[in-house]
């Protein structure tokens, strides 16, 4: 499905990016296999995960290069970019998977913990998306593919930081969708789900959480490439500006935010009848302000 395409891939050293990367390559696809080898606050640096990835697809017959430059900063994601171009001379889909973690309650949460994730994911996304576009556009084809979380779209504890940037990530979606459909450019998101070294290191906020860890370790990375590889290529030429989440063998179609009910008055609003009409009226479709994930995804996935 992805004979003859070039694609890029952030933070494909492990976990889902290198499930992704593998993948693709399976399917014929040239990948750049993007990773600075960092810790999971982004601290550090070793080029060995990118290239162990590159090294397993070169041995199952398939091809791909090492970069580890960082998406966080403009010109060193263009490098990512360029080293497609360089090293395979074109390019077809960009697949947004770096990040980091920084867990910290909010009144506790500092500005370093915020910029450091907003600026790899949402800025990182925005960067190497920036950088494709000016191909894209050239060549009138592309496919983005962002990974965002139900930490956005739903919320999470400890993750302000995270879900902000990640929900951020729709939105950028979107508009990409919107501003290059022109170009036969599309742009969509998949919310993961996935054992591995960044949600293992998130602990358990109550014994619920705890008991269903085993049963999460059974939702491996691999689960999430097939969708991630189907939306780069032609297959998913008429999939654009959607968001989808992938839980071992389920997909999901997220919605994305639309009116949910409405209340009208003909002479007008004064905050005494917000609190007398309006909140009455709408309360019933109020969202839980405590819901997180868990309580969306109440069910186990196998």
């Amino acid at each position: 499905m992805m004979e003859g395409k070039v694609v890029v891939v952030t933070g494909a050293g492990r976990g889902i990016g290198a499930a992704i990367a593998r993948l693709a390559a399976e399917h014929g696809a040239k990948v750049v296999v993007n990773d600075i080898g960092v810790a999971l606050d982004g601290a550090g640096g070793d080029a060995t995960p990118a290239q162990e990835v590159v090294d397993a697809i070169k041995k199952s017959g398939g091809d791909a290069v090492a970069n580890t430059d960082s998406v966080a900063g403009f010109a060193s994601a263009g490098k990512i970019i360029q080293c497609a171009m360089d090293t395979f001379g074109r390019l077809d889909g960009v697949v947004n998977n770096a990040g980091i973690l920084r867990d910290v309650i909010f009144h506790k949460m500092s500005e370093g913990d915020w910029d450091a994730v907003v600026n790899v994911m949402l800025k990182g996304t925005f960067n190497c998306s920036r950088h494709a576009a000016d191909h894209f556009r050239k060549q009138e084809s592309g496919a983005f593919v962002h990974m965002t979380s139900t930490s956005g779209l739903i919320g999470a504890m400890g993750q302000a930081n995270y879900g902000a940037a990640k929900l951020g990530i729709v939105a950028l979606s979107k508009c990409i969708a919107v501003d290059m459909g022109r170009f036969n450019v599309r742009s969509n998101c998949i919310a993961p789900v996935a054992w591995t070294r960044m949600t293992a290191s998130i602990p358990p906020k109550d014994p619920a959480a705890a008991r269903r860890i085993e049963q999460r370790k059974q939702v491996t990375a691999e689960h999430n490439a097939p969708l991630a590889v189907f939306l780069l290529s032609d297959a998913a030429k008429e999939v654009n500006a959607q968001v989808f989440s992938t839980r071992k063998n389920e997909i999901f179609l997220m919605s994305q935010s639309r009116p949910l009910r409405s209340v009208h008055r003909a002479d007008g609003w004064t905050p005494e009848r917000c609190a007398g009409h309006m909140l009455p009226a709408l309360k019933s479709a109020f969202y839980s302000p405590t819901e997180r994930t868990a309580d969306v995804f109440s069910w186990d996935s196998i």
